[in-house]
């Protein structure tokens, strides 16, 4: 895996560099936004190690370029800004995880096996559809009516899950473990806060029953049927 650290501590640059060589990966190091973003689109990194606060440009616009650029490789956000609205903040502008310093090399380590066998896993899925709204897993292509719909990773994977499980309720503790994989406190609004991000999303106009249906207390299902969504 190669990946790219932008971060502006040099010793904590340095140490991330050391370690992640000593495991065997690619690496390469920039300490600036600006330098930063050069570098992620003049190369082909899987992963990009990202701090949030950064020279030139900070490490959200960074993440917000490159998404809207297309930017596919993972993003692992590492930041000492650790409240619940600078994490919503980073995964809403396209990270894929967020680690907040101080932090232990090992579930570093863990984080990044964990993105690496959400990559590598292949998929043969066919195609899934609840209503007039698809989804292909191996495209990851989403569409509803025939019109593209553009989701973040994290978007993505909850939106296949849900559609993985048609007419199911599925728990917010489930799907914390099955999408966002561990590191969130189940106490968490973050499942809440990222079906809103897909329900203005892939919702149809005003006034039409949403697909993600809330079943109170205990989680969410998709459905073509009428929902009590709100």
């Amino acid at each position: 895996m190669k990946i790219l650290i932008i971060e502006d501590d040099r010793r904590i640059a340095s140490f991330l560099e050391r370690g992640l060589i000593a495991e065997g990966y690619q690496v390469a190091v920039e300490h600036d936004g600006r330098d930063g973003l050069e570098r992620a689109r003049g190369d082909e990194f899987e992963l990009i190690i990202l701090d949030r606060m950064l020279p030139y440009l900070d490490g959200l616009e960074v993440c917000q370029v490159l998404r809207a650029e297309g930017h596919t490789a993972f993003i692992l956000m590492l930041t000492a800004k650790g409240s619940l609205q600078d994490k919503i903040e980073g995964l809403k502008g396209g990270a894929d995880d967020y680690l907040t310093k101080p932090f232990a090399f090992d579930e570093l380590l863990a984080r990044i096996g964990a993105l690496q066998r959400r990559r590598a896993a292949p998929t043969t899925e066919k195609p899934l559809r609840i209503g007039s709204l698809s989804l292909d897993p191996q495209s990851h292509r989403v569409t509803r009516d025939g019109v593209a719909i553009s989701l973040t990773a994290r978007e993505f994977e909850l939106l296949h899950y849900l559609m993985s499980n048609p007419d199911r309720v599925v728990s917010r503790e489930r799907l914390l473990n099955s999408v966002w994989d561990y590191g969130y406190d189940p106490g968490t609004k973050i499942v809440d806060v990222y079906v809103r991000y897909l329900r203005k999303k892939i919702d149809g106009p005003e006034g039409e029953p949403s697909l993600i249906q809330t079943v109170r207390g205990v989680g969410y299902m998709m459905s073509a049927e009428a929902s009590d969504a709100g």
